[in-house]
Order: C-alpha cells, then structure tokens, then sequence
C-alpha cells in the first residue's frame, strides 16, 4: 500500500477541499500526495498529528492507522473472545479471523478520534473510513 493509498483511507467521507482544510495543507499539494508524490517527514508528521493518526503507519503502513491508544495484542484479543464464546449462556457468538478483529480495532479507533463537533459517533464517516481501509488492505 502505498503513502497515496493511505491518504486516501484517511480522506474517505470527505471531499480533497475538506481534508486539506482539516490538515492545514493545500487542497493541490494533498492531490500531488494523491497522485504519487511522497511528502516530506514535517508534511507526513503535519497529517498525521492533524488527523490523529499513527505518523509510523502514514508513513510506511506498518501497524494500524490510529494507534494512540496502547497497541492491542491481537493473540489477546482472540484469546478474551474465544473465553466468552465459551461462556455458559452464549449462543451464537463466533470470534472473528485476524483481518477482521484489525479492521474492527481500526473502526473502533478511527470512530474514537473522529468524532463530530457535539462529540457524537459519525458513524457515516466511519463507514466510508472502514470501506476504504478495507478495499486498500486487500
């Protein structure tokens, strides 16, 4: 996945013009990243602290894209869901592969960092954000 592809994941929702304005940069420099140009590490670090993003992740697409919070342990996440699927009383419940327990955690931090201005869940954004990270993660 390339720096361009990742500026897109981060866009998702949003017109180019919004994006820039949200990040402090130019509508046009944000379409010269978007058509392959790679920022200089000042620019990349300007977007991600604006976007609240992982810079790591931004930069080279290692780790998850919002990771503020402590990393989650994937092999500990499937390990608690695997524990209450086999609760008594629990019907139904299936634990999710690793591509869909990292979606879920970067839904969920996505979802926690871009909230809307009364601090409700924009789950419409989030929708468009997990439609993206999907079709670049595949």
């Amino acid at each position: 996945m390339s720096f361009s592809d990742r500026l897109k994941i981060l866009i998702a929702g949003r017109t180019v013009s919004e994006f820039a304005r949200s990040v402090g940069l130019s509508e046009s420099l944000i379409r010269k990243y978007l058509k392959g140009s790679e920022p200089s590490l000042s620019r990349a670090h300007q977007i991600a602290r604006a976007s609240q993003c992982s810079l790591v992740w931004l930069a080279s697409g290692e780790g998850l894209p919002f990771d503020a919070a402590p990393e989650v342990a994937i092999d500990a996440l499937q390990s608690a869901l695997r524990i209450i699927a086999n609760e008594p009383g629990t019907t139904d419940f299936h634990t999710p592969d690793t591509e869909t327990l990292k979606h879920i955690i970067a839904l969920y931090q996505y979802l926690r960092n871009h909230r809307l201005r009364d601090g409700t869940v924009d789950e419409l954004l989030g929708q468009s954000f997990l439609r993206a990270f999907v079709s670049q993660s595949d």
